[in-house]
């Protein structure tokens, strides 16, 4: 029997497109039909340690099936998430002899030279977890110290005695000759097939040490994570009955195949806030506006882009994290800047201040609002005590906000060490998030050079539209 959802093409096979995103505390589901130009939505809270619950769910309340689609689209914001919050996989890096510290070193950005609380860049990868290899490639591309295979042989064993997940290989030169990283990464993989094992050229072919390092070094970091996820995803489909494309979106706004992403995670650190940015693009070129402000904030991170002239603005490389704390990774991808403010940022007093942001509470537990374990105050929980969001109007109604246990989160970790009123408590959360969140703004258009006033601001995302005044203001 056919399912009644089951939408064909004239080849027979099913019509409907499906895309689902994954954020830190939400995923979202849209299901097309080209057919008859209908779209379904579908949102549930994101299930962290089994994503794809969060999408079938999600699925199921759009009223469709994975067998009635063709094609899966998937954009995410896990690759970003888990930089941002620093919870990725325990790894290692292999280097170059004479080259441990260039990770760390970096680029020396200090912009602010008087200021006595500058931090610098945390690596993803303790040195510790550097090890040196004795070769060495010229720039030339000519091989001056041939690689030594019982090195990497016996490395292998030590990174797996280590327990080390992932492995991120970088040597001097490689861009021109990539022999060394290629055989390197086959050894490693060979020996230790449950290790993620990532080599710099296959990611980027520029120079650069550093921001090469990086990159390399961040798409190890989240490539066991990522990998494990998109498997899970893939698996689920195949046995739910879809036998159709299944596609990932790229940091650029394009697509790849999911077999692809598991090993180059990195180029999907971008996925779903690309997504937005097309979104924004084609919704102003519907309403015939030529510069736009994308601004996208879920429940763990807020995002930025630009459309410009029409266009949304790309560039070669990225600093996750700040220009004076820069991780930078060396891919195409949409302009976008990020900062780790979202519904779910935890607000906390340290040394007298109070901070926000940006470790989030998630889906699970959830602020304390949602009644699901949590119990440190976020910023949803400072909205739904201010009053900005009804308690029974939360997810269309499907989920009542627990009013008692936000008021009792900020009182106990804000409003009492800080001395104040619950509702000034709750109204300096948002201000400060507000304000980190213009940040992202200002990185993507008064650092660009181009005057924030001539932009729309087009706000989305599940909680963009609730802070898009401030952030404008």
């Amino acid at each position: 029997m056919k399912s009644p959802n089951r939408s064909r093409s004239p080849a027979g096979r099913p019509n409907l497109r499906l895309a689902a995103d994954i954020g830190g505390t939400f995923t979202d589901v849209a299901a097309f039909d080209p057919a008859t130009g209908k779209l379904k939505l579908g949102k549930a809270l994101s299930t962290p340690y089994h994503l794809v619950e969060g999408i079938s769910a999600a699925v199921a309340k759009a009223g469709t099936a994975y067998t009635a689609a063709g094609l899966f689209l998937h954009g995410s914001t896990v690759a970003i998430n888990t930089i941002l919050e620093r919870t990725g996989a325990k790894t290692a890096l292999v280097i170059t002899e004479g080259f441990r510290d260039i990770y760390e070193i970096g680029r020396i950005n200090r912009p602010d030279a008087y200021n006595l609380f500058f931090k610098k860049h945390v690596p993803l990868v303790e040195r510790a977890l550097r090890f040196e290899v004795h070769e060495r490639v010229l720039a030339d591309g000519g091989i001056d110290i041939p690689l030594d295979e019982g090195e990497i042989a016996a490395l292998g064993r030590q990174l797996h005695m280590l327990g080390i997940e992932a492995t991120a290989i970088l040597f001097l030169n490689c861009y021109r000759n990539a022999d060394h990283e290629a055989r390197a990464r086959a050894l490693i993989e060979a020996n230790h097939p449950a290790m993620f094992v990532s080599a710099s050229h296959q990611l980027s072919q520029e120079y650069r040490e550093f921001e090469r390092c990086s990159t390399v070094v961040a798409n190890a970091y989240i490539g066991p994570k990522v990998r494990r996820y998109l498997g899970e995803i893939g698996e689920h489909l195949t046995q739910a009955g879809f036998d159709g494309t299944f596609l990932v979106v790229q940091s650029t706004g394009g697509l790849y195949e999911a077999e692809q992403a598991k090993s180059h995670c990195i180029r999907m650190l971008e996925s779903g806030p690309a997504a937005g940015v097309i979104g924004t693009k084609a919704l102003c070129q519907m309403l015939a506006i030529d510069n736009a402000i994308a601004f996208d904030m879920g429940g763990t991170t807020a995002k930025a882009g630009v459309i410009h002239k029409g266009e949304p603005l790309t560039t070669g490389a990225a600093l996750i994290g700040g220009y004076e704390r820069a991780l930078p990774i060396q891919i195409a991808m949409m302009d976008i800047f990020e900062v780790g403010t979202g519904g779910g940022s935890i607000a906390r007093v340290e040394n007298g201040a109070l901070l926000v942001g940006p470790q989030s509470a998630g889906a699970q537990p959830g602020p304390a609002c949602y009644g699901l374990g949590g119990t440190e105050p976020t910023v949803t929980d400072a909205s739904l005590v201010l009053g900005r969001i009804a308690a029974d109007r939360f997810l269309g109604g499907e989920m009542q906000l627990d009013v008692a246990a936000a008021r009792t989160a900020l009182e106990t970790h804000v409003a009492e060490p800080l001395g104040m009123s619950l509702t000034a408590a709750a109204n300096g959360i948002l201000r400060i998030a507000a304000t980190t969140m213009s940040y992202a703004v200002k990185t993507v258009t008064t650092e660009r050079g181009l005057d924030a006033a001539d932009f729309v601001l087009v706000a989305y995302g599940g909680a963009g539209p609730l802070h898009a005044v401030e952030v404008a203001r």
